[in-house]
């Protein structure tokens, strides 16, 4: 692919477009200790990068034989290839998979796109798709093709113009077409940038392809970071990121969830778990610092709100904000008072308290109490703990 082929996908995606202008964060800088900056497409249209690829593609069939375009897909892309359907007067019809979290369904059928359940899974999905394909419909793959790559490379060229200083720009890893584009981008028109790109430690299929210098297919993948989950790039793809991308790294479960409790609190931005995973990186030291700012690429917003929910939650404990105790007492007056005394002698705010008697391991004599605290850190845990046992009291980290 040539950057020639990027500028043509901006000329035609462009005016679709809604700007997403790179922002400095002040408060994330200090906590990374170097210049961060955010290109914020969590706020783009459908809620994700997707868009730019989709209508990239779609916008280029001959409406002469096409009669509608499909899809496969749990979230993003789905929504994506509905939305450039609607703008082009096609019919759309994406393909779920069984579990696909509702709001994601809702959304792409919002969008003016049918959704049909297409197998358990999205690899079933693809296959049920691929079988409709005929009669006028045409297949809008994810990320293995030519077009769509080009549409999300749109983005690197943005980020030329909005970052110039930038050092190294940070790219989510799902299925490898959204950091080829970029690569291609910044390759033809900031050729000094560093391309980093950022997968979840649970779907590392990327980096074992390019130590494998083929793509490898992981036997599995698991990972809250459901838009990067995937099991192998293309050959397409590995061939762009093998040649152009500087570094491939991973991040763990509990850096993901700490970057999206981040970027709730610090920038105020809902951004999903696959979304975030470049500002775990950065923060967790993995992109190594150079001369200018680093450039994060949030890639996504369309985050389920229970899962959101639970996000916040195991945020808060990698982050060691929440600490979850058992403690055993002796089963007699004042016991619990003792506890709760304590507690409020350490200044610790006390979030749940439960008193167990019956149905756990215990002595005849003895009681459990599973207690949850608010932290301020991994180190004000670790001070609480010591202090709880230093008083006597037999504590175990739940």
């Amino acid at each position: 692919m040539h950057i020639d082929d990027v500028r043509a996908a901006r000329d035609l995606v462009g005016p679709v477009l809604r700007p997403t202008p790179v922002v400095a964060s002040h408060a994330l800088s200090e906590l990374a200790g170097r210049p961060v900056l955010l290109k914020p497409e969590h706020l783009q249209r459908t809620g994700s990068f997707k868009i730019r690829g989709a209508y990239n593609h779609v916008a280029r069939l001959d409406r002469t034989v096409v009669r509608g375009v499909l899809a496969a897909s749990a979230g993003n892309h789905g929504q994506g290839v509905a939305l450039a359907a609607a703008l082009r007067g096609l019919p759309a019809r994406v393909y779920v998979p069984a579990d696909a979290p509702l709001p994601k369904v809702e959304a792409t059928r919002a969008y003016g796109a049918e959704v049909v359940v297409g197998g358990a899974l999205v690899d079933d999905c693809v296959a049920t798709a691929l079988a409709a394909v005929g009669d006028g419909w045409v297949y809008v793959p994810p990320f293995d093709d030519p077009l769509v790559i080009a549409g999300q490379g749109t983005i690197g060229l943005e980020l030329a113009e909005e970052a110039p200083g930038a050092d190294v720009v940070v790219v989510p890893v799902g299925g490898g077409g959204l950091i080829s584009g970029v690569a291609v981008a910044l390759a033809g028109v900031r050729p000094g940038t560093r391309v980093v790109g950022v997968e979840a430690a649970g779907a590392a299929k990327v980096r074992a392809s390019l130590d494998a210098g083929r793509p490898v297919a992981l036997p599995g993948v698991a990972t809250m970071a459901d838009g990067i989950a995937l099991k192998s790039p293309s050959v397409r793809t590995l061939a762009h990121i093998s040649a152009l991308v500087d570094d491939v790294v991973s991040v763990t479960e509990e850096q993901i969830s700490a970057a999206c409790l981040l970027l709730l609190e610090r920038a105020k931005a809902v951004v999903e778990p696959a979304g975030a995973v470049g500002l775990a990186a950065v923060l967790a030291g993995a992109v190594p610092a150079g001369d200018g700012p680093v450039v994060v690429l949030l890639s996504g917003g369309n985050v389920d709100p229970l899962l959101l929910t639970r996000i916040i939650h195991h945020g808060l404990s990698a982050a060691g904000r929440y600490l979850v105790l058992r403690v055993v007492l002796d089963d007699h007056p004042g016991a619990l008072a003792s506890l709760t005394g304590a507690l409020a002698g350490l200044r610790l705010n006390v979030l749940s308290v439960e008193h167990h008697r019956a149905g756990v391991r215990l002595g005849v004599h003895d009681v459990e109490v599973l207690v949850t605290l608010e932290t301020r850190d991994p180190d004000h845990r670790d001070e609480v703990v010591d202090q709880l046992r230093g008083a006597g009291f037999a504590v175990e980290l739940r």
